[in-house]
């Protein structure tokens, strides 16, 4: 149900409300720290990070489960005149070569079933190179999505991410995670 309600807001002909076009400043940070390599944008919408890695010399791959948003996302990329790579997917059965430098997850996981967590982990291991980064935004729970604690990401990544730090979100309860690919 919640997939249907998230992909009928790429329908609307208004932007929808998480996609808000911005790059956030965890990530410029991020950016402006690391040398480029190649990144992955798990639950990418519109390709705005995308977008943003490759401008900064970032090998950047999106996934998404809409169509119409990898679409929008390819037109943003040519637009922006960057090189970016984006496929229709489901994030929780990544179909996507490795090794990746960086994943990047701004409100995807929080969105999927509780389920589908350990599937989701499992793919992301498998791309992301050891000492490869994992950037994680998720809402914590008792919002609109199932909402993640910093418990249920030490738990959900024990087998191969180590979590290096939490930052708590600003407004609604939320947190930025960083973790490494043992």
């Amino acid at each position: 149900m919640r997939r249907l309600w998230f992909g009928l807001w790429y329908w609307m002909p208004r932007r929808p409300p998480w996609d808000t076009g911005i790059t956030p400043p965890e990530v410029e940070r991020f950016v402006a720290s690391h040398a480029p390599g190649r990144a992955i944008d798990l639950g990418c919408g519109t390709g705005t990070n995308a977008v943003y890695l490759a401008r900064h010399g970032w090998s950047a791959v999106g996934v998404d489960f809409a169509g119409r948003a990898i679409a929008k996302a390819r037109r943003r990329a040519r637009d922006a005149g960057v090189s970016c790579t984006f496929f229709v997917g489901d994030v929780a059965a990544l179909e996507v070569p490795g090794a990746f430098d960086l994943a990047l997850d701004i409100g995807c996981l929080h969105s999927i079933s509780v389920g589908s967590r350990a599937a989701y982990a499992t793919g992301l291991a498998r791309v992301v190179r050891s000492g490869g980064t994992y950037l994680l935004y998720a809402f914590a729970p008792g919002g609109p999505a199932v909402g993640l604690t910093a418990e249920d990401v030490r738990r959900t990544f024990a087998d191969s991410f180590e979590v290096l730090g939490v930052e708590e979100g600003k407004g609604r309860p939320s947190a930025w995670y960083t973790l490494v690919r043992r």
